[in-house]
């Protein structure tokens, strides 16, 4: 596979990826909030409102109100902004405008339960999107602006915003209840996307110690993609000289290591190790 095709595949594969995520997003208000009455963050949560205030389509004003931002966003943060997030809006418009016509009842009828599980679905299908560097754009589009002219960080723009508009459902419901279920909600949300987000980019530190380090050393590299370094040794009891390959990869990849040195050499010597943060070339860029 050349290099071309190797971003064509990477590129599809990224975006394929975002939609599953979107599309799990949208499951968690068609089926668990939005029947329920509950009202959550961002600009979702706003349409929501809109939608129970109006009866006007929830992907309607979602559209709507990202367009506008957008706009503002290209205004103010160049012609280079999110290609991804334009995606993202429109696919999670397009499911918001098909998923009600099949699904009219909450599965669960215990407003909490609803309120857990769609959190919980919500934050998975999120964070799965910003894994492969998208977003569902509103509110995370107002923090980027107010934080260029403003040195307020984004989270706690978020923060703000996802209360202020769980709070305004109290004027439509005049219920203190449907805003515990939105707090509830958000809560559950943000926590399970720091869990998704620490799950990708979670990596280990894997020592491997073999007689055949150079054949294992050039599959590592050439068929799981880590770079491996050779760190000279000596055995204390042995005195005899070795070769030991380290290698740094995300802990998902670590399976596909253990497979490949199996394959090479069934009795070789491996320690693993989780490591608190991996920053460079292939890892967290440096902050």
């Amino acid at each position: 596979m050349n290099a071309k095709s190797n971003l064509i595949f990477k590129t599809i594969k990224s975006y394929t990826i975002i939609t599953i995520g979107l599309f799990i997003n949208a499951i968690s208000w068609n089926a668990f909030l939005i029947p329920s009455k509950i009202v959550g963050g961002g600009v979702t949560g706003l349409a929501t409102l809109i939608y129970f205030a109006t009866d006007i389509p929830i992907f309607i004003s979602y559209l709507v109100i990202n367009a506008i931002l957008i706009l503002l966003a290209i205004k103010i943060l160049g012609k280079s902004f999110g290609i991804k997030t334009v995606y993202a809006i429109l696919v999670l418009s397009f499911f918001f405008s098909i998923l009600p016509q099949f699904i009219s009842q909450p599965i669960v009828n215990d407003r909490f339960m609803a309120a857990i599980i769609g959190g919980i679905l919500g934050g998975v299908g999120i964070g799965i999107v910003f894994t492969q560097g998208g977003s569902s754009g509103g509110t995370d589009i107002i923090a980027l602006m107010i934080n260029k002219y403003r040195n307020i960080s984004p989270g706690r723009i978020l923060l703000v915003c996802d209360i202020v508009i769980i709070a305004s459902s109290y004027f439509l419901f005049k219920s203190l209840e449907t805003i515990v279920y939105g707090y509830v909600t958000m809560g559950v949300f943000s926590y399970v996307i720091d869990l998704v987000l620490v799950g990708s980019k979670q990596s280990v530190q894997i020592f491997i110690f073999s007689k055949n380090n150079q054949q294992i050393a050039e599959r590592i590299s050439n068929e799981i993609g880590r770079g491996v370094t050779i760190i000279k040794g000596q055995g204390w009891y042995t005195k005899v000289d070795t070769d030991i390959l380290m290698v740094i990869a995300r802990k998902y990849e670590s399976q596909n290591i253990f497979k490949t040195v199996k394959e090479i050499d069934p009795d070789a010597f491996i320690s693993l190790s989780n490591a608190m943060g991996v920053y460079g070339k292939g890892f967290d860029n440096i902050k």
